[in-house]
């Protein structure tokens, strides 16, 4: 069961009071709304989608807002530290003064005037001896209630990454079970692994799976302004040579489709794990790889914004081509979506089609 509700409460809340939280809220009251309305299968799906995403989001805000409190009590806990040795030689001082005589220090061995000297010494030292106690007392509180926020924190966020697996495998589910999607050819899998088993490289491959499928009718005009299949990061160049990009996400990231294309190929491909390739139009496609669950199969049309599969969870093998040195994303170590795109059989630089920046 998807608790939608409860994570609409607990991101609108105090503790989540940042801008990208209450978004995150909103996207999923819009969600939860477009669910409960949904109709048909497709309706379900896109809602579904919204959904994952919206949770995403969310769970991004948690793990800033975490970021946020944990910083504070680093900071906090650093001030104590440097006060320690001052206020350890104050408090000695102090011992020992309350431990001498009364008649003791009503008097100085230098005479009355330095008697007088000392004891206005002392009047003027206690007013910030209060308030280095008041300011004491205040970072501590402070650091008990941030210990509070943080225990809250990790359940809120132990809560959302619950919504966000049910979701995805609300999604999932629904996916497998969709039967309204167009299906531009029928899958030969005998065929398909017959070429998977033959290809050297990934063009080999590319050209010949386009070989084996019908021409599309749809066109699509590279103009630079399609968005990413992924909410992450674009990477540097990683230095291996290949003419795609790589961009960094959390883990189980949900992937959709840019535009409305046919699935011309998904599984396992040479060392670039779980591909998915599809054709938006005649002679072009998109490449994408590093998947760790694909949805839909061969064939299918999908419209734009189609759930087409989620990232690892970061619990796999290192293949050392999608997977090293990989940043941290939304505080986690994040997961790499290889993005390809060839026209006409010749790879092209993704942001002749894509929004990178």
């Amino acid at each position: 069961m998807i608790r939608i509700a409860a994570i609409i409460a607990l991101l609108a809340g105090p503790l989540w009071g940042q801008e990208a939280a209450q978004q995150a809220a909103a996207a999923l009251r819009a969600a939860e709304a477009q669910l409960q309305s949904a109709d048909t299968a497709r309706d379900r799906i896109a809602a579904l989608t919204e959904t994952v995403r919206a949770y995403e989001a969310g769970l991004s805000a948690m793990r800033a807002g975490q970021r946020d409190i944990a910083l504070r009590a680093d900071e906090i806990t650093i001030t104590l530290e440097d006060r320690r040795g001052a206020l350890s030689r104050l408090l000695g001082v102090l011992t020992a003064i309350s431990k001498t005589p009364e008649p003791v220090r009503q008097s100085h061995p230098q005479g009355p005037l330095q008697t007088i000297r000392a004891g206005m010494l002392v009047a003027d030292v206690t007013p910030a001896i209060e308030a280095e106690i008041v300011g004491l007392r205040t970072l501590l509180a402070e650091a008990a209630a941030l210990q509070s926020e943080q225990d809250a924190a990790a359940a809120t966020l132990a809560e959302g990454l619950q919504g966000a697996q049910a979701a995805r495998a609300a999604l999932g589910q629904a996916v497998s079970e969709r039967t309204d999607l167009p299906a531009r050819f029928e899958d030969d899998p005998v065929q398909t692994a017959l070429l998977v088993a033959s290809a050297q490289t990934l063009g080999d491959f590319a050209a010949e799976i386009a070989a084996t499928r019908p021409d599309a009718a749809a066109t699509l005009v590279a103009s630079g302004d399609l968005p990413l299949p992924v909410d992450g990061i674009v990477l540097p160049d990683d230095g291996s040579g290949r003419p795609g990009v790589r961009l960094a996400a959390p883990p189980r990231a949900l992937v959709t489709a840019p535009a409305d294309a046919t699935i011309l190929f998904q599984g396992q491909l040479l060392d670039y794990g779980n591909v998915v390739i599809l054709e938006p139009a005649t002679d072009v496609m998109f490449v994408l790889a590093g998947f760790a669950e694909v949805f839909g199969t061969a064939g299918q049309v999908l419209p734009a914004g189609a759930p087409i599969g989620l990232l690892g969870d970061g619990a796999g093998p290192n293949d050392g081509i999608l997977t090293e040195n990989l940043p941290v994303v939304s505080g986690e170590t994040a997961q790499a979506l290889y993005l390809e795109v060839r026209d006409g059989q010749t790879p092209v630089n993704p942001d002749a089609w894509f929004a990178l920046e």
